[in-house]
């Protein structure tokens, strides 16, 4: 069975960057663009290896985030050469196995997904040569030096190149040791090598339009914004848990009294954990602790609540977050104390409950849960309060994913559609069922991550 290698092309130095540091160094949501690039491919299954070239005169500055970083699957950092091409052949060279693919990429495209990687990987199954690409959406005209056009190409066949670009040890090799032997260096990238030598078909995979390469500096804040928004969509076979056994298991849930929280609880219990729902009003246990009330405002009532659990059981697993307040109106008609209610209830207590489940998740290598809105991602008219806080909290969860990475702590958030709750009705009256999730799908869909490694997604639930 055929190895497959990335080779991570970082050796450009960014002239079209203009910064102090090449642009696979430039800081996007909290990390490096080589990091966000390098974690894709590592938490990728079908990767067996990675090879980084990089920047000649920046190899100690990549291993500085090599010693902050986990990444066992990478066993080569070498300086590259002048040119993409002579980077590409250095890691072609490097490879020690004739039966590899080899996967180049971008170290400047970080939103490369596993889709993407894994379509690229079934198609070398069959093709010695493999480019990613998207359709164009522009027209494409053709001028000359006058400026003047002389063809506009049916853009139904044209496509915008991204990558990966894959191939076979041997095409590959055999492709650059032509092109050295005949001294052509006019290559824009190892595709072109191949088509040249006509020494294999190339099979187009999808891209994706968030496949971009961090290129000019205003490409830096783009990315930001599309990690703020990204979110991770769960197929039906995710929500499967007919399977699950949560035996054992001890999960906390806060606002586990009615809608989304109430169904999550009824679910845990069915699926015999050991399931303690809290809320302002009351709080109850399947495993049959008194009832009584938890203030998550309030962090004392916190501290308390997460005590006596890890009295009883000595752990805690799971821990949730599902309350939330909704209080449609003007900002400017709105009393200050009601403001205060739905900060404190909507994005503060997240804080504590985050602050005060460190302790208890470390020790079980646990998860936490929060819960958001497709709101957070613009800020609505009437919803000011509400979706500046669920936008806080998205924020949070991807922060805090980041910080307890060492910890292997997994912190992720739900982002459900319109769904069938208490608070909805409340807000908005009778509305089509059809139009709206049920909570008990969205339970389904939070349980569902009891048992998946991802941290810091936005994960959505829609209806379909």
């Amino acid at each position: 069975m055929k190895k497959n290698i990335a080779i991570i092309l970082a050796a450009g130095m960014g002239g079209r960057f203009k910064a102090e540091l090449p642009k696979q160094f430039a800081k996007v949501s909290g990390k490096t663009v080589i990091e966000h690039t390098i974690n894709v491919f590592e938490s990728n299954k079908n990767i067996d290896e990675i090879f980084i070239i990089i920047t000649p005169g920046y190899y100690d500055y990549f291993m500085q985030l090599y010693n902050n970083n986990d990444w066992p699957k990478l066993s080569k950092v070498l300086n590259g050469g002048k040119s993409r091409l002579e980077s590409s052949y250095i890691g072609i060279i490097a490879c020690d196995n004739e039966n590899s693919n080899l996967i180049f990429h971008d170290a400047a495209r970080p939103f490369i997904t596993n889709k993407i990687i894994d379509d690229v990987v079934k198609a070398l199954k069959k093709y010695d040569a493999v480019d990613v690409a998207i359709p164009s959406s522009d027209t494409i005209i053709e001028i000359d030096e006058a400026k003047e056009i002389t063809n506009i190409p049916n853009r139904t066949y044209l496509y915008r190149g991204q990558t990966p670009q894959a191939f076979d040890y041997k095409v590959i090799k055999r492709a650059h040791d032509k092109a050295i032997k005949d001294k052509k260096t006019d290559f824009t990238d190892d595709c072109g090598i191949v088509l040249h030598y006509d020494l294999a078909k190339v099979y187009v995979v999808d891209g994706a339009d968030a496949n971009i390469k961090i290129t000019h500096p205003i490409d830096t804040y783009i990315a930001d914004k599309i990690y703020q928004v990204r979110t991770t969509s769960l197929n039906k076979s995710d929500s499967d848990i007919s399977k699950m056994d949560l035996k054992d298991k001890v999960v906390v849930i806060y606002g586990g009294n009615r809608g989304i929280g109430h169904a999550i609880e009824k679910l845990c219990h069915d699926k015999k954990a050991f399931v303690y729902s809290f809320s302002r009003s009351s709080s109850s246990a399947s495993a049959g602790n008194k009832k009584r009330g938890c203030d998550i405002t309030n962090i004392k009532d916190i501290q308390k609540s997460l005590a006596s659990v890890f009295k009883k059981h000595k752990k805690i697993d799971i821990i949730i977050n599902t309350a939330a307040i909704l209080k449609l109106g003007k900002l400017v008609d709105d009393k200050i104390e009601d403001i205060s209610n739905q900060v404190q209830l909507n994005y503060t207590s997240n804080i504590y409950i985050a602050k005060e489940s460190h302790q208890y998740l470390k020790q079980t290598q646990g998860l936490l849960i929060f819960f958001t809105s497709s709101s957070y991602t613009r800020g609505r008219s009437f919803y000011s309060i509400y979706s500046s806080s669920k936008a806080a909290v998205v924020n949070l969860t991807q922060a805090l994913a980041e910080e307890w990475k060492k910890d292997n702590i997994r912190v992720n958030v739900v982002c459900p559609e319109r769904t069938a709750t208490p608070m909805r009705s409340e807000n908005f009256g009778y509305e089509d069922p059809s139009t709206l999730l049920d909570p008990g799908k969205v339970a389904c869909y939070t349980v569902s991550l009891f048992q998946k490694s991802i941290t810091g997604q936005v994960v959505e639930v829609k209806r379909n």
